[in-house]
């Protein structure tokens, strides 16, 4: 493994930020005090900032040389709106509110990096770093980009990271292509015509039109839909009635769909939307349908994974970096910047868990768990991919 030295001496500084952000978490579009820290290290460091895009985001601009050449590298900021199980020094004291996906990890890695490359500016061009609020359920990429980043800041290429619990500590995986799903919610509300749960031939039962949709909408997925495609459809959540002896006027299906591909996507929302008014029909009853498209598909593009692989392997060695690892069904808002721009986004192995320090809760440690902590061993890690990811793409005139 060849880490960046500098960032090396400076893991106790970054571990530090790390662990002050994990105890002040803060919401999507609240990140206040998150931004305020970013932008007083960014300063501090000499590195000019602009602040505003999404609402709470920050952008500090490295330049160096006399190249016209730029790229950009992200981190998300935000936290969860959950209750955090551990005990230890660094818990949150924010009730109800949780850095249980990294976050504050990413902030931190690429605030290293940021401090290491306007020390050394040892590129030619600029880096644009990008620390961007709400990518839980937020959107924050999708409304820095309609704010601007793009226009603001013209880049060739942007480069995003998550830590990825149960890939080793020291390690990356990347894929070409499709790596993370589209995110979409759904809510169905059949409507009937409720009686006495002893007359039911003087209803029309919603409950059983909204269990026929129910079964006949997973058809989509096993009988429509290319099997070489990959796609999720779970109904998590069913509403109905208020009492055992009435059946009631309305019955309400909720839950989500997942698909690497648009394509795909478009033909289930058009068969759901299809077989539950069809369905309805066939028992005299009738649906309201909506159907959400949240974050689209994340997908790397070729060049730039092939790239990012590049730079990877000089920080951890060949044997450390997967190229092919298993897609996830998870979303991720990044996807919308990878619309716009060519780049790739990559996963950085926090382990198993056994660096949690005691006082953690007995859940594991995975993303979305109150007993999750981020890594501080992939600080200087991820740090030095994201230094030697800018030194390649933007080599210093010899």
């Amino acid at each position: 493994m060849k880490l960046v030295e500098p960032i090396l001496a400076f893991q106790t500084e970054l571990q530090a930020i790390r662990r002050d952000l994990h105890a002040h978490p803060e919401l999507c579009y609240e990140e206040v005090r998150t931004a305020d820290m970013v932008a007083e290290r960014l300063t501090a460091w000499g590195i000019p900032i602009v602040r505003g895009l999404g609402l709470t985001g920050v952008v500090g601009i490295i330049k160096n040389g006399t190249s016209n050449r730029a790229i950009g590298l992200r981190a998300d900021m935000d936290a969860l709106p959950m209750q955090e199980l551990n005990g230890f020094a660094h818990a949150s004291t924010n009730p109800g509110k949780m850095h249980a996906c990294g976050h504050d990890g990413h902030t931190a890695m690429l605030l290293g990096a940021a401090h290491y490359l306007a020390t050394h500016r040892n590129f030619d061009g600029t880096v644009y770093v990008i620390f961007q609020p709400a990518e839980e359920g937020g959107g924050g990429a999708r409304r820095m980009m309609d704010d601007g980043l793009f226009e603001q800041f013209p880049m060739e290429a942007v480069y995003g990271m998550h830590n990825w619990p149960g890939l080793a500590e020291g390690s990356f995986g990347v894929v070409a292509g499709p790596m993370m799903a589209s995110s979409n919610e759904f809510r169905v509300v059949v409507r009937g015509k409720g009686a006495h749960a002893a007359q039911p031939h003087r209803a029309i039962d919603p409950v059983m039109v909204a269990v026929q949709i129910a079964q006949s909408w997973q058809t989509i997925i096993s009988r429509e839909k290319n099997p070489l495609e990959t796609a999720v459809l779970s109904i998590t959540q069913i509403h109905a009635g208020s009492a055992t002896n009435v059946i009631p006027d309305e019955a309400e299906l909720i839950g989500t769909v997942r698909t690497f591909s648009t394509g795909v996507l478009d033909l289930i929302e058009r068969r759901m939307n299809e077989i539950a008014g069809g369905v309805a029909g066939g028992f005299n009853a009738s649906v309201d349908f909506s159907f959400k498209r949240n974050y689209p598909p994340l997908v790397n593009h070729a060049e730039q994974t092939a790239f990012a692989i590049e730079a990877m392997r000089a920080v951890v060695g060949h044997e450390r970096v997967d190229t092919n690892v298993e897609p996830t069904m998870g979303a991720e808002d990044f996807a919308f910047m990878l619309q716009e721009k060519p780049g790739c986004y990559v996963f950085i192995g926090n382990g198993e868990g056994e660096h949690r320090t005691g006082g953690h809760g007995l859940g594991p440690c995975q993303l979305h768990n109150g007993s999750y902590d981020f890594n501080d061993n992939l600080l200087p890690i991820g740090a030095s991919y994201w230094v030697r990811l800018v030194e390649m793409s933007l080599p210093a005139s010899a």
